[in-house]
């Protein structure tokens, strides 16, 4: 790699919770770059870069294989100069008691030579808080949000302390928000003196954007930080304070030209609000039956034959259900198996739409959009602005660039659909 090196290198475990942090390090003006999977470390993208974001696909693999792949994009992100490590999760914690959270922190941590680590997961601006080490989505307890029924990650707990510590070898503590609200000063020596009591993963407490550039400020000698994409909201004035950012404009984008699709496969409340606004819009929508792939039905050349007869509109290609029907296919063909499924018939229509010119992809659900962007054969991506919080426009490097909106399940308002496509396609109004 030529240059200084970037500052900030982040390890995210899914694909629309890496283009969720790298918004906000966009929005925190640091130019910042994604790429899906880990490339080689002389790679032009990531030559001006003052962020990276690796993009990986670990959040449900088993835990020696999440373990693996992060300790290999450390490894590239070491080489590529980075000073800081961030290891980005899901604001609601994805990850169940024998989930990969703990492993992976623990495992980054002994890499990188760290006694003690934070964990915060707050992203206030959609609703995402912690308070007495117990998480909350809107005024709801995250095991009461609807997250207990999430088809691959249910949490069942909202005490993110006790969920830590089933995952995790070492000791959990509690950074709380009285500390935080004492500023950056009281939040370290809090941090020193769960250290020398023997913590090593702290939950750190959050409600507001305040509190997260105070732990940010608190940690700017932590070499690795755990979190949601709310705690790299600090971090940039880390290296701003000592002028070392360009200050250039790290949102600016260039506009692609060419067709759009909305790809739809996450189950989540939020996605199934914006799936029945696009309906009752009467746009036009074709719905991806499970259990017509599960028997070998020519479901991808029916929606690819849908595409084709509504050429003059946008169209919506979707298998979100409701929860009582998504339960009734996972019963009858299990959840691993009709999410591998849906990604891959979504990836084969994405492909496909792209050779008839499509080049502006609005995406929602993680795993969807991990299969999509892997389908279209995309290696990186350029930061944009927000569409939503923790939703950025973002265009692909490569020959024939391709605008992308990845959204997590649970992000975005009932019309993000719309706000995406008219982001996508430049208009900003």
């Amino acid at each position: 790699m030529t240059g200084r090196g970037a500052f900030i290198g982040c390890i995210a475990d899914d694909f629309t919770g890496a283009t969720d942090i790298a918004s906000t390090l966009v929005r925190a003006g640091m130019k910042t770059v994604q790429s899906i999977g880990i490339p080689e470390v002389d790679d032009p993208m990531i030559a001006d870069a003052e962020a990276i974001v690796v993009a990986l696909k670990s959040r449900t693999v088993a835990p020696l294989d999440a373990v693996a792949q992060s300790l290999a994009a450390l490894d590239f992100l070491r080489g590529a100069g980075c000073r800081q490590i961030v290891f980005k999760y899901c604001s609601t914690f994805d990850s169940t008691e024998h989930g990969n959270i703990g492993p992976v922190a623990e495992a980054l941590a002994k890499a990188l030579g760290q006694q003690v680590t934070i964990a915060a997961p707050s992203f206030p601006a959609n609703g995402r808080t912690v308070y007495n080490g117990h998480l909350f989505v809107g005024h709801a307890l995250l095991n009461e949000s609807g997250m207990q029924n999430h088809p691959l990650t249910p949490m069942k707990d909202a005490n993110l302390v006790r969920v830590l510590q089933a995952q995790s070898k070492g000791t959990v503590g509690l950074i709380d928000l009285p500390t935080v609200l004492k500023g950056a000063e009281h939040v370290r020596a809090a941090i020193e003196k769960a250290q020398a009591e023997g913590a090593t993963l702290l939950i750190v407490d959050a409600i507001s954007e305040a509190d997260l550039k105070v732990i940010g400020q608190a940690c700017h000698d932590h070499v690795l930080i755990t979190g949601g994409s709310g705690i790299a909201l600090g971090l940039p004035d880390n290296f701003r304070t000592h002028n070392e950012l360009s200050g250039a404009d790290a949102a600016v984008l260039p506009v692609v030209e060419g067709k759009d699709v909305v790809l739809a496969g996450s189950g989540s409340l939020r996605t199934n609000l914006q799936v029945a606004r696009w309906i009752e819009a009467e746009r036009p929508a074709y719905r991806i039956d499970v259990m017509k792939l599960a028997v070998g039905e020519p479901v991808v050349e029916e929606a690819i034959a849908f595409f084709d007869a509504h050429t003059d509109q946008t169209v919506l290609i979707y298998a979100t259900s409701p929860a009582d029907e998504l339960r009734q296919v996972q019963a009858a063909i299990g959840a691993q198996k009709a999410g591998e499924m849906v990604e891959h018939a979504l990836g084969l229509i994405a492909r496909s739409l792209r050779d008839r010119r499509v080049r502006r992809f609005v995406v929602a659900g993680g795993e969807t959009s991990g299969a999509v962007v892997q389908s279209l054969d995309v290696k990186g991506l350029r930061i944009g602005a927000p569409i939503a919080p923790g939703v950025p426009a973002t265009v692909s490097t490569g020959s024939v660039p391709l605008a992308l909106a990845l959204k997590s399940g649970n992000f975005g308002e009932a019309d993000f659909f719309e706000k995406a496509l008219l982001a996508l396609s430049g208009d900003q109004s």
